[in-house]
């Protein structure tokens, strides 16, 4: 029994000896980053191939602003090809059959985009040089020796398809649009063009329209959502999406020869896209799953799935495939890390890491991985949205919080990385990207129960998810505030305006106020839709106009009573700047501490670093003044803001 007690005594000794000091947590190491560091995270998209598939032409802001750089596909470093220290360079594509390289850019972000060719000896050359008309690139013809693209240079409304020669660099029209199509991709044959007809924004009829004989012919036979996606490799189908007879889009296949459809795919959401590879061996789709996208290719010829690179917490967002069908490049990422550019050859299952896009000042573990929450919104229903806590947050240590609206009506807050929403994180806020009713990607019944109702039940989705945050034992609930771009703007400004109790403080980048004036105003190129446009939100030369002004909330400014900061772009075409000039102008009548800062240079959404850079640190500045230590401290106009024009 003694010898017992030694040998327990002995253990248990030596049981204390081994015992290791506890780990550092996350908050106790992580560090707190500037506004310049966290946005100097690259951002990088695009990946054609060269001819030789040497190269990949990419674009990248690492300069400050988009331009192209190649990056050799065996690894390496990025060589810059333009040197735009103004407007946005995007790279669209190399020529298939030599180094020439098409891209587009449009005016400081007017969204009158050109298309650009970049000659192997430097030069450079606006090959859709129509002033104040839009281009987009509709891809190659099947011989190669030219491309298809869309102008409206015709008719500022509507956008017509032509095809550019590659030697000549003239154009000739294949298809004059005069009934306000939008255009789905020619099939290789140029025998058959798709044309969608918006009927509402949910709801369109796909139309194929024969280029010999000018014959059109309906394919859905029930109103519902319908997008071409492409022509089977032997041009004898169309593939495209529709939601008929469901919540979630499925994918079909239309027989061109007996005019019969057949479903081919079906999942439990949407299926957003879907695309033949250069030959035909392979069949890449697109599930939005959940605000993330989930990626299938199929073997066309096996009819099975080839297995993806698998990442542990990440997930491939974008796959693309060279011409010969060899290699695939892909992005990999996820909320908590910005997407890097792989080349994954598909028969040695070897993958090269082309770029690492994550600022070497910034240790990845810092970042918050977000997860998908869902709370019940004020009538029972359920309300999908995208959380991220700070590492710092606790029961003890509460963390002040925003409410993130996304842009739209219609949009998504999705699973992708955002600086400024991390930049926010680490300051110690936590974020709810809500993706209130209206959101697209969660049924049709879903996106249509916010039309004509927006300021009404999607702003009590935003409240509720105030409400649940609230409800968090991490969150100081009487530090709760709301932010958004475009329509969530709108819904900063709806949030201040008819609950002005509810929130504390308001973001608001580049916010719709008045909607009478925002539809009157929509850019010419929008005609296809603005009939659709007006279904949802109301035709402002009509009745509607008194719903819409009830709800735009420029005529109710005497009705806010807490902290606003203000964003805007000049350029902006969508958002007028003067709707961010008359909300600043009235709300300031009330006494109430209002910044705004005005860019020159910039549209719809702020792409340049340095206008980045200074318009997120303003926003975290306004937040720490008047939400994180004392929402109660009065600031004058002038005093902590830096503004661009101060109205």
């Amino acid at each position: 029994m003694k010898q017992l007690s030694v040998l327990f005594a002995i253990a248990l000794i030596w049981g204390c000896k081994e015992q290791k000091p506890a780990e550092p947590s996350i908050a106790e190491t992580m560090k707190t980053y500037t506004i310049e560091q966290m946005m100097d995270n690259e951002a990088i998209g695009g990946g054609s191939f060269s001819p030789d598939k040497s190269k990949m032409l990419i674009s990248s802001n690492r300069s400050g602003i988009y331009n192209m750089y190649t990056v050799p596909s065996s690894g390496g470093e990025m060589m810059p090809i333009t040197q735009s220290d103004s407007a946005s360079v995007f790279g669209i594509s190399y020529f298939p059959n030599d180094e020439r390289m098409l891209f587009r850019m449009d005016g400081n972000g007017d969204e009158i985009y050109h298309i650009y060719l970049r000659d192997t000896d430097g030069s450079h050359k606006d090959l859709t040089p129509d002033k104040g008309k839009r281009a987009s690139f509709y891809g190659w013809t099947d011989d190669k020796k030219g491309f298809f693209y869309t102008s409206n240079k015709r008719d500022e409304r509507f956008a017509d398809l032509y095809e550019m020669d590659l030697e000549t660099y003239t154009s000739k029209l294949l298809y004059q649009n005069n009934d306000g199509y939008f255009l789905g991709g020619l099939s290789k044959d140029k025998k058959f063009l798709p044309l969608i007809k918006p009927i509402n924004t949910n709801d369109a009829d796909l139309h194929l329209y024969g280029m010999e004989d000018k014959s059109i012919r309906k394919i859905n036979t029930n109103q519902s959502g319908n997008s071409p996606e492409d022509f089977s490799p032997d041009g004898k189908f169309l593939y495209y999406t529709t939601d008929d007879g469901e919540e979630f889009a499925k994918l079909m296949k239309y027989n061109i020869a007996d005019k019969t459809s057949e479903e081919t795919m079906t999942r439990s959401w949407d299926i957003v896209g879907s695309y033949f590879t250069e030959k035909g061996k392979y069949q890449v789709t697109y599930i939005n799953e959940d605000a993330k996208n989930s990626i299938e290719v199929m073997d066309v010829a096996s009819g099975k799935n080839i297995d993806l690179p698998s990442f542990d917490g990440m997930d491939i967002t974008n796959v693309g495939f060279s011409r010969d069908e060899k290699s695939m490049r892909f992005y990999a990422g996820g909320s908590h890390t910005p997407s890097n550019l792989y080349v994954y050859n598909l028969e040695s299952k070897e993958q090269t890491k082309l770029t690492n896009v994550l600022n070497d000042e910034i240790q990845a573990q810092d970042l918050v991985n977000a997860k998908v929450i869902r709370y019940k919104s004020f009538d029972g229903l359920e309300i999908p949205a995208i959380y991220y806590l700070p590492h710092q947050a606790s029961a003890d240590t509460k963390v002040p919080a925003m409410v993130w609206v996304h842009g739209g009506p219609g949009g998504q807050s999705r699973q992708g990385f955002n600086s400024f929403l991390q930049y926010m994180v680490n300051h110690g806020y936590a974020v709810l990207a809500v993706n209130n009713r209206g959101s697209s990607g969660y049924g049709k019944s879903f996106y249509q129960m916010d039309d004509l109702n927006h300021g009404d039940k999607d702003l009590k989705d935003c409240v509720a998810g105030k409400d649940w945050l609230a409800s968090q034992p991490e969150i100081d609930a009487e530090k709760i505030g709301i932010i958004g771009g475009s329509y969530g703007g709108y819904m900063t400004m709806a949030a201040l305006t008819f609950t002005p109790e509810e929130f504390d403080v308001g973001v608001n980048l580049f916010g719709v106020t008045n909607w009478i004036r925002t539809l009157r105003s929509i850019p010419p190129w929008w005609e296809a839709q603005k009939e659709a446009l007006y279904l949802e939100l109301g035709d402002p030369n009509s009745a509607d106009s008194v719903r819409l002004r009830e709800i735009s909330p420029l005529f109710h400014t005497d009705k806010v009573t807490k902290p606003l900061i203000v964003l805007q772009g000049a350029q902006d075409p969508r958002v007028l700047q003067v709707e961010s000039d008359e909300i600043v102008a009235g709300v300031r009548k009330n006494g109430v501490p209002v910044a705004y800062v005005l860019f020159e240079d910039e549209g719809h959404g702020f792409v340049k670093k340095e206008n980045q850079i200074k318009a997120y640190s303003e926003a975290l500045k306004f937040l720490d003044i008047h939400l994180k230590v004392d929402k109660g401290i009065p600031i004058k106009d002038g005093d902590t803001m830096t503004k661009e024009t101060d109205i």
